[in-house]
């Protein structure tokens, strides 16, 4: 998609601290912590929000919640941490590709 701020960060156009990339997902620091550990996991693909997901799409979300609980690990969320996945204009999304937030405090 042209405008949006995640698909220019996947295909380089706009830096992020990348802390995990792989063919179908990435990881960057949110630019805006609300936490001393603050990070988001998208798919590679363009998914406007969760309101759009089906079945075919199982696999690449269980990898994102697996990879989500590897990372918080990694990034010393050893204790506990907090997920979120603002779902559509009533959810409070403000970026129209789907991300989960990822944060706490080590």
């Amino acid at each position: 998609m042209v405008d949006c701020i995640f698909c220019k960060i996947i295909n380089k156009s706009l830096t992020a601290q990348i802390i995990y990339e792989d063919d179908e997902l990435m990881a960057f620091k949110d630019i805006h912590p609300k936490a001393i550990v603050h990070f988001l996991i998208i798919p590679k693909l363009h998914i406007s929000s969760m309101l759009e997901l089906t079945h075919n799409d199982s696999g690449l979300m269980g990898k994102a919640l697996v990879l989500a609980n590897e990372l918080a690990i990694e990034q010393g969320l050893i204790k506990g941490y907090k997920t979120l996945i603002n779902t559509g204009l009533s959810g409070g999304q403000e970026v129209f590709h789907l991300h989960m937030h990822i944060f706490g405090n080590p």
